[in-house]
């Protein structure tokens, strides 16, 4: 009698979605007891055919962060429409302080963009679009929002 228990093959699933970590803080709780210290992480979780998500989470050690705002990311994801490599039309997002213009390019130009709009459009899968940030701020987590605010507007 042959026991099947030990014969199956372990099968290792491969993730459909692209992960980018896009900001880690150490953030810290000072009580009266003494000062607790936190890592937070940004991640923003794409399969580069249209879907794109972002997720914030705290944890005691880096991975334990990443791990859940991975997870967090995943739960969280926003259908984008994406016409001949580009956004429709123009759309703009404000979040808090930030606000980012997003324009369509035509083809060949290219993701015209810089730090978290560009990581966000390249893991949703858009190949050309030109942004633009009015505001003075450079909170990464900020300018994610305002991003996928402005993406979310697009149906």
């Amino acid at each position: 009698m042959k026991n099947t228990r030990f014969d199956k093959k372990k099968e290792v699933v491969k993730d459909e979605f692209d992960s980018k970590l896009l900001d880690l803080a150490r953030v810290t709780k000072v009580t009266g007891g003494g000062k607790t210290m936190r890592f937070r992480a940004v991640m923003v979780v794409g399969n580069k055919k249209g879907k794109v998500g972002i997720g914030v989470s705290k944890g005691l050690d880096v991975s334990q962060a990443i791990e859940k705002a991975t997870k967090v990311a995943k739960k969280d994801l926003k259908e984008i429409p994406i016409s001949e490599g580009t956004i429709p039309f123009e759309v703009e997002g404000k979040f808090g302080p930030s606000h980012i213009i997003l324009k369509p390019q035509r083809k060949g130009k290219g993701l015209v963009s810089g730090g978290t709009v560009r990581v966000i459009c390249s893991l949703a899968g858009i190949e050309n679009i030109s942004s633009k940030s009015i505001s003075r701020t450079k909170n990464k987590l900020n300018n994610a929002r305002a991003t996928m605010r402005a993406l979310s507007k697009l149906k």
